[in-house]
Formats: C-alpha cells, structure tokens, sequence
C-alpha cells in the first residue's frame, strides 16, 4: 500500500511523462520520481523519446548533477511503467536501479512488451521490494498514457479514434455544402486538443480538396501548441497539399483507399495513434473495414432535415448486421449562444460468432 509521499510521486511521474515535448510514436512514455526513505524527493526523470535515456537512468542522473551525488542508497523508486529488463539502446533499467542501491520500487503497470518485460521479477529476486498496489485511478492514467503504444504492441497497428460532428438527424453539411460550424467552440476546442495526443490526423482527398484543411492542434486564440500530429491525406485521386504553416506537423500522401494500408504504412512510420477526420466515406471505409477502435460524436441539438451523411454506405442492407457501438460516455459542451452539444464516445461493440 503506497503512503501519501508515494501517491504525490506517483501523480508527478504520470504529469512528467506526459510532457508535451516528448514525441509520440512508436516509444512508451514513462515517468520516475525518487524518494528518500524520508519521503522526500531526491530526483526525478522522464523518457524523452527513442534513443534518450529510460526514465529510471536519467532520474539517477539527475541525482549526480552539478558535481554533486545525492546518495539514492535505500530510496523508493516510483515509475509509471516497469522497469525493463533488457538491452536495447541503452541498458536495462532493472539493473540500474539495483547497482544504485534503490531500496523499494513502486510500479503503476506492467509492461505488456514481451521483449522488455522481466524487470519485476529481476528486483524481486535480488530483494527489492516491489509494490503494484497503487490505486485505481492512478493505474487506469498509467494505461492511458500510453494505450496507442500498448495498442500497436497487441494488434500490430495504430489505435484508431475517429471523429465526427453532426445534426440530431444525422446530417454532416447542409444541402448546399456548408458545414461549419454545425457545433459550438467548445467542442471544436475539444478536438484541438484531441489532435495533441494523437500521432496523426487522417482525412481523404475529399475532405483535403473540399475544406482545404490545416490539420493543426491551435489554442482558442489560434497559437500552436507545441505537439503537432503528423498530418495524413488517404486517397490516389489528386488533392492539393496541406497548407504549409510554420510549427505544424509533417505531411504525408497515403496513396491507397485501403484503410488497412493506410494503417500499415503509419504503423511503419511509427505511429501509434491515428485521428480519422476525413468526412464520411473515409469514416465509412474504416467501420466498414472494422478498423474503429473508438468514435467520438459531437451531437449539435439542431436539424437540417437534407444534406450530406454523417457517415456514408457502410453496406448494412438488414437490422441483424446493424453495426452496435456501446455508450462509455456522454459530456454537455455548452455554447456561448446558449445551445449545448454533446459529446459522445463509443465503441463498436465486436461481434461474437
């Protein structure tokens, strides 16, 4: 059972991971605080990215800083995942924080790379305390830190959120083609700082032709945040390219329709998180495909009675193979003008032979 000064580290090592300098891709990101057996802290690190220093190393290396050691001997180690047990780039973790003289270590999660994993049981079998008794909440933020990497490691593809915005009855763009703004700032906000921690954003040559689209993660007041996703065009039909903006994230042509190429050629690229925002045949053909992991509607409480699909054909001709998605979530988003969206997130429920 973690004790108030390991709680404290724990939230810290999550903050510190998430550092919105650290790439995304195909790298965990991993925090670690370490605490004297006080509870003070000693030292704290972070992963920055493949090739860097593992967190573990590089909080022991802040500990020698400036000339001056901090002695770490007997101090808890409190790391957002576990510790690894192999060499790749750099040297097992593990390792490190015995040769240290680390006396406890608290884990939020289990590594589930079968390369790295180990680290547990080599702590263990030197005499190391290990404690994973940490509470929920904070296991469930260690998982979520990095579900596009744990994702790509279970499927061998990126997670797949798509993302669509549309009337009560279900309409994406007027009869005449206008569709901004069916929602309110609040939920375009929202899908600003979606773009942050996704890898990449997705959309067709349609939607690239049509909107002429940035693809950017902007603030309210139009400034770039400082992760910019990679930015995706999916089709072989011509489209112009995406405008060219200081700060914002490289582009790239998936000349395919396929949407499982289109994936493959990402997951190669090392990304690990994709955000479908390509308009509804694009949506369409990765529903169609089975490829969507989770979908978040944003639900304007408006009509427009005519007008272009949420999402197109996705060739149910019968109620029995209706595609079901489970509810995980409902938020009110409301407006300035006084209507309030909704946003939704679902899952498509996988069906059971």
């Amino acid at each position: 059972m973690l004790d108030a000064a390991e709680r404290w580290a724990l939230r810290r090592a999550l903050e510190i991971a998430a550092d919105p300098a650290v790439p995304l891709g195909p790298n965990p990101r991993v925090g670690c605080v370490l605490l004297s057996p006080a509870g003070e802290v000693l030292a704290e690190g972070h992963h920055r990215g493949a090739g860097t220093a593992h967190a573990e190393a590089d909080a022991l290396a802040r500990a020698r800083t400036d000339g001056v050691t901090t002695s770490v001997t007997g101090a808890t180690a409190v790391v957002t995942l576990e510790p690894c047990a192999h060499r790749g780039r750099t040297g097992p973790c593990a390792d490190a924080l015995l040769e240290a003289g680390i006396g406890r270590v608290v884990i939020a999660r289990q590594d589930p790379n079968p390369v790295a994993t180990g680290g547990i049981e080599r702590l263990r079998e030197a005499g190391i305390e290990v404690d994973l008794d940490v509470p929920e909440e904070l296991a469930a933020a260690a998982e979520t830190l990095n579900r596009g990497w744990e994702h790509g490691l279970q499927h061998a593809r990126p997670l797949v959120t798509a993302k669509i915005a549309l009337t009560l009855d279900g309409r994406a763009a007027a009869a005449d083609g206008t569709s901004q703004w069916i929602t309110g700032p609040a939920a375009r906000e929202e899908v600003h700082l979606l773009r942050t921690t996704c890898d990449a954003v997705l959309v067709g040559t349609g939607t690239a032709r049509a909107d002429d689209p940035t693809l950017t993660a902007r603030r309210p007041e139009g400034a770039l945040y400082p992760r910019q996703p990679l930015r995706a065009v999916m089709g072989t039909s011509t489209a112009p390219s995406l405008p060219d903006i200081d700060g914002a994230g490289e582009q790239v042509r998936l000349l395919t329709h396929d949407p499982s190429a289109a994936l493959e050629l990402l997951f190669d690229r090392g990304i690990r998180h994709v955000l479908v925002e390509g308009g509804p045949i694009v949506t369409a053909a990765f529903l169609r495909a089975g490829l969507v992991d989770e979908l978040i509607v944003h639900l304007a409480p408006t009509l427009l009675g005519a007008g272009r699909p949420a999402v197109e054909d996705l060739s149910i001709t019968t109620l029995a193979n209706r595609l079901d998605l489970d509810l995980v979530d409902v938020v009110m988003l409301p407006s300035p003008g006084g209507a309030t969206d909704l946003r939704l997130l679902l899952r498509p429920r996988r069906r059971t032979a």
